[in-house]
């Protein structure tokens, strides 16, 4: 893919500050979060990508992290991890 064909996808799309990714959520329609990667290491969030990966694989339309979720279940954990 060249650069003008990489710059045309991500229009509209705001940058990840580093020390974040981009997490694709949802059932049918995807929303966008931006979360920390210190998430991805803790226990609660390993289990849910385990879960999305036996169910749906690890194939990302999005150009990120997809998790074939309900985005409540995904803002609950979130919300738990915040307080930590």
């Amino acid at each position: 893919m060249g650069l003008r064909q990489l710059l045309k996808r991500n229009q509209g799309v705001s940058a990840v500050p580093k020390g974040y990714c981009a997490v694709y959520v949802g059932e049918s329609q995807k929303k966008r979060f931006v979360i920390p990667i210190s998430y991805l290491n803790q226990p609660c969030f390993q289990e849910l990508l385990c879960q999305a990966e036996e169910e749906f694989g690890y194939y990302h339309p999005m150009g990120g992290l997809t998790i074939h979720c309900r985005d409540d279940i995904f803002t609950d954990l979130i919300s738990r991890l915040n307080d930590l």
